[in-house]
């Protein structure tokens, strides 16, 4: 399975568990962070993992900066 795959993969899993996915503040999906992902290959992105009382709640990806 390709690293393309395996990030949908994953991030669907997550989704189907109820935990929301964002991209760059704004409510996403599976199929549209992976996209951007590889999309946009020259830039790179940080997960953040949102908990709320040991619960995970949120997945968010945010671009990171190179300056």
């Amino acid at each position: 399975m390709n690293e393309r795959m395996q990030l949908f993969m994953e991030l669907h899993d997550i989704e189907k568990r109820g935990i929301t996915l964002w991209l760059e503040g704004m409510p996403s999906t599976s199929l549209g962070i992976t996209n951007a992902v590889f999309v946009n290959e020259e830039t790179a992105y940080m997960r953040d993992y949102i908990y709320d009382e040991g619960v995970l709640k949120e997945v968010r990806f945010d671009r990171v900066s190179n300056h």
